[in-house]
């Protein structure tokens, strides 16, 4: 038989023998006659030449442990363990990251020394990833790079592979993803580390647009498009692996739908015939005046 969880087993019964002493007979209630009295209590039959029984004690009456040795009157001021002084690091709550202000000062903001939320768009291929490290690496106040694909490849059995198409399936994982990535840019920011998301977002899907980056994240995150040539995106996937690599056709097609974000009024890069530390820097100039200008989106 089973016993609710803290509750003391009861004692094993023998053949001939009543309940263990210091236990209450189970079937005792007020107003009905208990059982005779043990032989030495009061009330019960004293063998002879027996010592004096002592009386019992109360059910209920606590039960004093013998109380520690007492210490040396030198040892009583030894200093104790130092407190524990981890563990208890108050974190403001992440809020919708708000628009960055430009300076009061006139002149050019310094994207080095600003804590941003800054989203960087661009195909397959494009070095969003290599970028977003990079610019993260060499900033000058703390600053986390989130990507998108890491996220979602947290998601091993089951994973929605990107080569399989996109279904119902990859949709799900893919608004999971950015919705986790936007929770973490927004508790960063709060607690005054700059953040860098990559993800392909098109310009003709809602579904996987800036919209819900917007909601996720907040309306101060600052969209940027990288958008080399069609030649150079087709090489860098080319040297991908696993799930990373895309077909040819697949991301010409991916490449062709992002050359929507021509006249949509964001900021794009063209990185084509630059290195990754060269595009940072690009990256920096387009900052400072997306700081002093936001774009409308």
């Amino acid at each position: 038989m089973q016993h609710a969880v803290g509750a003391p087993l009861p004692p094993p019964h023998q053949p001939g023998h009543g309940p263990a002493a210091g236990w209450s007979p189970a079937g005792h209630h007020p107003g009905q006659p208990g059982p005779a009295p043990a032989p030495g209590f009061a009330g019960g039959p004293v063998p002879p030449g027996a010592p004096p029984a002592q009386p019992p004690q109360h059910p209920m009456a606590p039960h004093h442990a013998p109380g520690p040795p007492p210490q040396h009157p030198s040892a009583q001021h030894l200093p104790g363990p130092p407190p524990e002084t981890t563990g208890h690091v108050q974190l403001p709550p992440g809020g919708p990251v708000a628009m960055p202000s430009p300076p009061p000062a006139p002149g050019t903001p310094d994207p080095a020394a600003t804590t941003l939320a800054v989203l960087l768009i661009g195909p397959a291929g494009a070095g969003k990833t290599s970028v977003a490290k990079y610019w993260a690496d060499h900033r000058r106040v703390p600053t986390a790079h989130i990507s998108l694909d890491d996220v979602r490849e947290w998601v091993r059995s089951g994973f929605a592979d990107p080569q399989t198409g996109w279904n119902d399936h990859s949709e799900a994982q893919y608004r999971l993803a950015r919705r986790t990535c936007g929770f973490a840019a927004r508790n960063f920011l709060a607690n005054g580390i700059s953040c860098i998301l990559d993800d392909a977002v098109f310009p003709d899907r809602p579904v996987v647009g800036l919209g819900g980056w917007k909601r996720h994240v907040g309306p101060g995150l600052l969209p940027v498009v990288l958008l080399p040539g069609l030649e150079v995106v087709l090489e860098r996937n080319a040297e991908r692996t696993g799930n990373r690599r895309l077909s040819d056709e697949e991301v010409a097609r991916i490449h062709g739908r992002m050359a929507g974000w021509y006249g949509s009024g964001l900021p794009i890069i063209d990185n084509s015939q630059l290195d990754v530390a060269a595009t940072a820097r690009v990256l920096d100039d387009v900052l400072a005046r997306s700081i002093a200008s936001p774009p409308q989106w």
